[in-house]
């Protein structure tokens, strides 16, 4: 029997750059969130259940704002993410104060992933293509071995008002990912586009794909996770800044060669808020998305 697929969805970040709980802030003309257009499009692309990962201290917030508008339309449920989630009381962790990266974020949520699922950001608008390419393939692979991401072109997901961090990717002629390498400061400049890395600054073609963490996997991946999360912590358990991210085990899959990732590319304009400047951007790109018809101006009526 055919199941339908989660969504799990990145939502205990602490927004350090943008100075606010940027995942619950309204954009939307009826005071959406970003988050909302993203749970209606998986809704549509016939997602069964919404995991929200998430702090403690909002988990009122949350309740408050999607409780209601989504009783009767989706499952939901919610996982806590903290420092201590999954750490041993025996590693006495001191000195942090955030938790430990979105693959940690990935591990919280094992219990409630009975499904193939898929993991995306609060704050990342994704478009409605990109939920139909990733419904459909969580809905009909049957290899447990075969994951996916959906990548976007590195020229339509970059901010005018600073620099951005992505998951730059390769991939096969056959269309699987080969390696996504995180590059954090990446920039347009004089109508080109850079990444620093150390004190060099290295040009990146337009149409390079990137993650944007839009990634698809079958439960069974979960033994792999804990067991390269095992052995970050040996390494990082009192690093005050270090991060277990997805493309580290992903990095590890494809480099043992025991999972494939089928790269799927999305020609839709990312929009997010890494910036407070950046909603103005957003909130004008909604409302352009409402005017062409791709939404209603009340998401949830």
């Amino acid at each position: 029997m055919t199941k339908k697929p989660i969504l799990l969805i990145l939502a205990a970040g602490i927004g350090s750059r943008y100075g606010g709980i940027k995942q619950i802030d309204p954009m939307g003309p009826g005071g959406e969130t970003i988050l909302d257009y993203s749970i209606y499009d998986a809704i549509r692309a016939g997602f069964k259940k919404v995991v929200f990962i998430i702090r403690k201290e909002i988990e009122q917030d949350f309740k408050a704002i999607f409780h209601d508008k989504l009783s009767g339309k989706i499952e939901v449920d919610y996982v806590f993410q903290e420092i201590n989630s999954l750490i041993p009381e025996s590693m006495n962790i001191q000195g942090r104060v955030k938790p430990w990266g979105t693959g940690h974020a990935v591990l919280c949520a094992e219990h409630l992933m009975d499904s193939p699922f898929a993991v995306i950001n609060a704050d990342d608008f994704y478009g409605s293509s990109a939920f139909q390419l990733m419904g459909k393939f969580l809905t009909e692979n049957q290899d447990e071995k075969k994951h996916s991401l959906v990548g976007y072109y590195v020229e339509n997901t970059l901010s005018e008002n600073g620099t951005v961090s992505r998951g730059v990717c390769t991939e096969s002629k056959e269309g699987f990912l080969t390696s996504v390498v995180e590059r954090t400061k990446i920039f347009p400049k004089d109508g080109k586009i850079y990444f620093e890395e150390g004190e060099s600054t290295i040009e990146l073609a337009p149409r390079t794909p990137v993650s944007m963490n839009f990634w698809g996997f079958n439960p069974s991946i979960f033994p792999i996770i804990q067991s390269l999360f095992h052995h970050f912590l040996k390494e990082h358990a009192q690093s005050a800044k270090g991060e277990f991210y997805i493309p580290t085990f992903v990095n590890y899959l494809l480099g043992t060669r025991e999972a494939e990732f089928k790269m799927f590319h999305s020609a839709d304009a990312w929009f997010g808020v890494t910036y407070q400047e950046d909603k103005a951007t957003v909130k004008e790109s909604i409302q352009k998305l409402i005017l062409s018809g791709k939404y209603p101006e009340k998401l949830w009526v």
